[in-house]
């Protein structure tokens, strides 16, 4: 609530940034065309995922934008925090669930940046495999097409510079 009093005013504003990464989190193609459940899980699945793409990013740029990685992932928790309040989970819960959240997040942010780094599509299709369905699909069942729209937001996330990725619209439609 009071946030803004403690906020450096030199940080960068990242609303439209997270505005991006949501929006690509939830392209339809994901839930129609490549079998993600869309559901609350599956939806934080997918906003992990597109999370991990962008703080990837991030890290390979200059200062700040280590500030800003900080400040998409402080937007990622505030939104959680957020919707389940507006889904009527009681005060004393959510702290509960959005510290259950990070700590998947995180561990789910480790297992894509590490099967990206290796280069190795297995070791990709293995974490996508368990982190965004389950038991349901096997690594081998990972559509082709999920890995394709992964590598076109590397592409695209790799074009911009800070300020690019701060004016939005690098993902999901925009300017790729």
């Amino acid at each position: 609530m009071f946030g803004w009093l403690f906020r450096s005013r030199s940080a960068p504003d990242v609303a439209k940034l997270f505005h991006d990464i949501a929006n690509a989190a939830r392209n339809p193609v994901a839930y129609r065309e490549h079998g993600v459940a869309d559901t609350f899980e599956g939806r934080f699945e997918r906003l992990a995922l597109v999370t991990t793409l962008v703080l990837r990013r991030l890290s390979a740029l200059p200062a700040p934008a280590e500030v800003v990685g900080q400040g998409v992932v402080d937007q990622l928790f505030a939104h959680l925090d957020d919707g389940f309040r507006r889904a009527g989970v009681g005060d004393l819960s959510v702290g509960k669930k959005v510290k259950a959240l990070a700590q998947g997040f995180y561990g789910r942010a480790k297992a894509y940046t590490e099967a990206l780094d290796s280069g190795e599509e297995a070791q990709l299709r293995a974490v996508l495999a368990r982190n965004l369905y389950g038991s349901e699909k096997t690594a081998e069942d990972v559509p082709a097409g999920l890995l394709a729209e992964i590598e076109g937001l590397i592409a695209a996330l790799e074009k911009k510079d800070l300020a690019g990725l701060l004016a939005g619209r690098v993902l999901a439609g925009g300017e790729a």
